[in-house]
């Protein structure tokens, strides 16, 4: 495959690789196989080696034409230019948060601002439960309102220490220390 030569990325290709390697958990030869995946990604809608918000769902989802809450936020924090596409750059950069020695920190403040839809600062209840809804319903599972309503309130009752009706960062980082389980998700398992 050819030279990469997106909007961020100068310079010969290894010097690309090389130098997202050192600013990641990546190594070269990792940065090279999401090099790789990114060039087939992006050949499939265009051979401009840029994504856009549309394609980036197209590539999360199963159903293109349903709009999905969790891929936007996705593209959204990747996006990290915020000009309405995602490049090489930003891709192994945002990858890099689910490498197994990205920090639980880092992990934490990822899936805060992920869920932090309104982007406010603060993780509320109603936010919570689009995001179940929309992860359910790309899963094709069904649960009930009540059912969803009774994880949210549960979500709540042991996050939201403070007991203001909102999830602050402290909060979160709070309850994703005592269940670990949150942020399984969060990391790439065959890099370990």
């Amino acid at each position: 495959m050819g030279c990469v030569c997106s909007k961020q990325l100068r310079g010969t290709r290894h010097e690309d690789i090389s130098r997202l390697a050192s600013q990641t958990f990546f190594s070269e030869a990792e940065v090279e196989v999401l090099h790789e995946l990114f060039i087939k990604l992006t050949s499939c809608f265009s051979n401009k080696n840029l994504m856009t918000k549309e394609e980036f769902q197209s590539v999360l989802t199963k159903d293109t034409k349903r709009r999905s809450l969790s891929a936007e936020r996705i593209f959204g924090l990747f996006d990290m230019r915020n000009d309405g596409t995602i490049d090489f750059g930003e891709f192994v950069h945002s990858l890099n948060i689910f490498h197994p020695n990205s920090s639980q920190r880092d992990k934490a403040l990822f899936a805060f601002r992920l869920y932090d839809t309104h982007q406010t600062g603060f993780i509320e209840p109603e936010e919570v439960k689009e995001m179940i809804i929309d992860v359910l319903e790309e899963s094709e599972l069904i649960l009930t309102e009540s059912v969803i309503d009774t994880i949210v309130s549960k979500t709540f009752e042991e996050a939201d220490w403070k007991k203001d009706g909102k999830i602050d960062l402290e909060e979160w980082e709070n309850f994703v220390a005592t269940n670990p389980l949150t942020l399984k998700n969060m990391t790439i398992p065959f890099l370990k």
